[in-house]
């Protein structure tokens, strides 16, 4: 756990913030060089906005009586952590669309290079929050784990005690990072500008497998996690989403093969 990167008394800087900011970076260098347009930082600013705004509204809704409702000021404290990454995608993810809408742009082969790249940015974040102590997983005796120090979320869940727990952090920063290898490789492989390399994808095919693949690591990880969460009935509440988005990415797999198909 390492949550100050820099205090100097009147420059304070967050290690989680700092590791949020480099994951936005990345992927917006990352887009722009491979899209070859510099006329998207209007789009990539909006997105980066509405991600973090998206992630803190959901998280001080699942939060909001444990946290938020003795002292209301603390939601505007994203710097603190206690983003839910869910929110933020979805609110992103109508950005986006609309501004496509509106630009009259094809929304479907900018987000597969959207889609590609957010992994990368995303296992920043992930790895924020093992600087900061959030997310952390259930408690264990095994190899991996680790413990948290005093002041720590996890300290204050266990009644102000240091327990091992998993580092959940880290096991879905590096599924993600997998994820990100494997996404470029499909980007790379179907939809860079060879049509016969697509082999039967479409426009869509990445996102597709991007909604697929993060809802499975994030079911997953769930099972792992330790800190508090919010229900829908046997699940999570990010496990329902992820049900949801396995669907919806299906859909798009299958709708990319579909227009292949008929020439579209």
């Amino acid at each position: 756990m390492f949550p100050d990167l820099i205090d100097l008394g009147f420059l304070h800087l967050k290690t989680y913030g700092a590791c949020m900011a480099t994951g936005f970076l990345l992927c917006w260098w990352l887009v722009e060089k491979l899209s070859g347009r510099k006329d998207l930082s209007n789009l990539l600013l909006s997105l980066m906005i509405s991600g973090v705004v998206g992630s803190r509204i959901a998280y001080v809704i699942e939060h909001w009586q444990a946290e938020f409702a003795a002292n209301p000021l603390s939601v505007i404290r994203v710097d603190q952590g206690g983003l839910m990454f869910y929110g933020g995608f979805i609110l992103a993810f109508l950005v986006f669309f609309g501004w496509c809408f509106a630009k009259k742009e094809n929304p479907l082969k900018l987000a597969d290079l959207l889609a590609a790249v957010i992994p990368l940015g995303h296992a920043f974040g992930r790895i924020g929050c093992f600087f900061y102590g959030c997310c952390y997983g259930r408690d264990s005796d095994c190899w991996c784990a680790v413990t948290f120090p005093e002041g720590s979320p996890s300290w204050f869940e266990h009644g102000r005690q240091m327990v091992s727990v998993l580092p959940t952090q880290l096991f879905e920063a590096a599924a993600l990072l997998a994820l990100f290898g494997g996404l470029m490789w499909l980007w790379f492989r179907f939809k860079h500008r060879d049509t016969e390399a697509r082999r039967g994808m479409g426009d869509g095919v990445v996102l597709g497998f991007y909604l697929c693949g993060y809802a499975v690591i994030r079911f997953g990880i769930e099972i792992l996690r330790g800190d508090p969460r919010a229900a829908v009935g046997p699940f999570s509440i990010s496990q329902t989403i992820s049900i949801v988005m396995i669907v919806v990415g299906s859909l798009f797999i299958l709708n990319s093969k579909r227009k292949l198909a008929l020439g579209e």
